[in-house]
């Protein structure tokens, strides 16, 4: 594949050392080349939400003969519970062209040991806050290229939680002059200037969107006026916001049944849900139904009708993208890909700071009755695939993955 433009701006201001790569990287197909992937967890593993998602999406994009991943993740899930059903400490099929190595343990030794067995073209790194899977395989382990995929993690909301922890590591980073060594990676052009306004301008990213599952339209049925079932599926901490959807539900004055879906990433604001939950009115009716797998999502949307999740920051929100894509028009911030929601009667853009904005947009929906709201049950999922190029995408991966020549250029390690 011939080179971008950018990748030639990119190797013009890489430093003196970029061809002096201990060995060039294997590749076993003229157009094919080898990414190894580092990432604290991944499937089985599923807690930790859209990172996870991210990376199984994109892994099920290639075909063989196109890229080889190798995914080093640990053994264990967000809440450190050990992954079953796969071999730790060794590496895994996941696919035709994916393998997983299982870490029991941290060991940066084992990491570059098979680093350097595998030997890839690209280092693709999930992540900013992880010392064993996001720093120590940057200043540690030898790779032609090395990319940072930061995952929301420089966004103004996700930034103010554990602010000052957050502050001290991105401190670190630029010590170690991260910033200007290796290449970033950017969901989308907001996100990309977060880069920038976080490292400074000389920061070098590339933007491609993160890949959704896109899930069968789910045609609405038996939507009466005055009720309405609501249905969030995320991570339970302040980010997703869920504590601002149940203070808008002590309001709303329409028969309301809310189902909640997700690991309980923050024990003490899952607690202050629950008191919220317990004075809500009796035409409200909340049901926590826990975690729920992957697998599990698109059968679970079904008897749903609107999908409500006001996050204060989302790099992506793999479930809006998926509740759009089966027709529930969807409720959230301003804080998310997911925008000009009305214009395109898809759902409902809200202020986060205005809960009568929220309340509003609840019994908007509500007041439907079958046939409205068969109308945005259509237009959500026709936004979906207008949003969600599936063509455009890749080819945006294949710019970052494939513009760089083969053991050529880069940087060494």
């Amino acid at each position: 594949m011939p080179q971008s433009p950018q990748w030639k701006r990119l190797q013009h201001h890489s430093n003196k050392n970029q061809h002096r790569a201990d060995k060039p990287a294997l590749s076993p197909h003229p157009n094919m080349i080898i990414v190894f992937i580092c990432i604290d967890w991944f499937h089985p593993a599923y807690k930790a939400g859209g990172p996870v998602q991210s990376i199984a999406n994109l892994v099920a994009q290639y075909g063989q003969g196109q890229v080889s991943f190798y995914i080093f993740c640990s053994n264990k899930d967000l809440d450190g519970s050990v992954s079953s059903g796969v071999a730790f400490d060794e590496w895994v099929p996941y696919n035709d062209r994916t393998k997983v190595w299982y870490a029991s343990g941290q060991s940066i030794g084992t990491m570059r040991r098979e680093i350097s067995k595998v030997n890839p073209a690209v280092l693709f790194v999930i992540g900013i806050y992880s010392w064993y899977y996001n720093l120590l395989p940057l200043l540690l382990c030898k790779v032609p290229v090395k990319i940072i995929s930061v995952r929301g993690m420089l966004h103004a909301g996700a930034l103010s939680q554990k602010s000052l922890k957050k502050k001290i590591y991105l401190a670190i980073w630029k010590l170690a002059g991260i910033h200007r060594r290796y290449f970033f990676h950017a969901t989308d052009t907001v996100e990309k200037g977060f880069v920038q306004q976080t490292f400074g301008e000389q920061a070098r990213v590339f933007v491609a969107g993160n890949i959704p599952r896109i899930f069968s339209f789910q045609a609405a049925v038996n939507k009466k006026a005055g009720t309405l079932r609501l249905v969030s599926i995320a991570l339970i901490s302040p980010m997703k916001n869920i504590a601002l959807v149940l203070d808008a539900l002590q309001h709303c004055k329409q028969q309301i049944n809310y189902s909640i879906y997700g690991p309980v990433k923050d024990a003490a604001y899952w607690q202050q849900c629950q008191i919220k939950i317990k004075g809500l009115p009796s035409n409200i009716q909340v049901v926590y139904n826990g975690d729920l797998l992957p697998t599990q999502i698109e059968n679970t949307l079904s008897p749903q009708e609107v999908f409500i999740l006001p996050s204060k920051s989302e790099n992506f929100g793999h479930a809006i993208a998926e509740a759009l894509s089966a027709g529930k028009p969807a409720i959230t911030s301003h804080h998310t890909p997911f925008n000009e929601l009305e214009e395109n009667k898809a759902g409902k853009n809200i202020a986060v700071e205005n809960l009568h904005e929220l309340i509003a947009a609840i019994d908007f929906f509500a007041a439907m009755d079958a046939d409205e709201f068969a109308d945005w049950n259509k237009e959500a999922n026709k936004y979906a695939n207008r949003r969600m190029n599936m063509e455009l995408l890749k080819g945006h991966y294949d710019t970052m993955f494939f513009s760089n020549p083969v053991g050529t250029s880069g940087q060494a390690g």
